[in-house]
């Protein structure tokens, strides 16, 4: 198939696309892996709440991190929905709307992460602080299971469009494709057979995989010579 490069217009928004996208990818890992992960252990109610009144700054910037992403998130929807309603309108249209779902579903779930730290920062009134920190902490990460079921019925119909764009290669919308059916699988696993879920976490390395080379191609997304086209 054809690869047929986009006006300078939809160029432009691709890369910043691209740029929106790459900036969801760092805040996104780093948050979980790097900044909120270290300091939650879910067998350990009492250890979990020692090391986040260690490392609050950390904790805090854990949830800055995943504000940043909700709010580029949201960016990176309306920008997927400019680039590709041309080629189908109601199609482009749902992708955005379900992206649009995630965005207000983590940016709410925070408020989980914030009454943990509000419980730990009063433990000194509150005997059982600690163990219902902990219960919000794991409210938070099916909050964020939740909101990956929208997001993965998202990147099927963005791998969809992505296929039948012919601006992009196949092989993205296809990744784009696989990524939704893992993150529509954890989630269910996450909910309804919790004891599977660890079993099957490795899976989410595909979709790192095919999120980043599908922002990679946004961001060294080339022009054609044709006039913008004004959408």
């Amino acid at each position: 198939m054809a690869i047929s490069p986009l006006t300078p217009d939809l160029a432009h928004r691709a890369q910043l696309a691209g740029l929106l996208y790459f900036v969801i990818i760092i805040t996104g890992l780093g948050a979980e892996l790097g900044l909120r992960g270290p300091l939650i252990d879910f067998g350990n109610a009492d250890g979990t709440a020692a090391a986040i009144l260690a490392a609050p700054g950390q904790f805090r910037l854990a949830i800055a991190a995943d504000l940043v992403m909700a709010l580029s998130d949201a960016g990176l929807a309306i920008l997927l929905y400019l680039i590709f309603r041309a080629a189908a309108p109601a199609l482009a249209l749902s992708a955005m709307v379900f992206r649009l779902i995630q965005t207000v579903l983590i940016a709410a779930n925070l408020l989980a992460m914030q009454a943990a730290w509000l419980l730990l920062s009063r433990g000194d009134v509150l005997a059982d602080a600690p163990m219902l920190a902990l219960v919000f902490l794991d409210l938070h990460g099916h909050g964020y299971d939740l909101s990956l079921v929208f997001f993965g019925v998202n990147s099927l119909m963005m791998g969809v469009l992505v296929w039948r764009s012919g601006v992009f290669a196949r092989a993205f919308g296809a990744g784009l494709g696989i990524a939704g059916l893992v993150y529509l699988i954890g989630s269910g696993l996450r909910f309804f057979a919790p004891e599977v879920s660890p079993m099957f976490a490795p899976a989410y390395g595909l979709t790192i995989l095919a999120e980043t080379a599908f922002c990679l191609r946004l961001l060294l997304q080339r022009s054609s010579r044709l006039p913008a086209s004004g959408l």
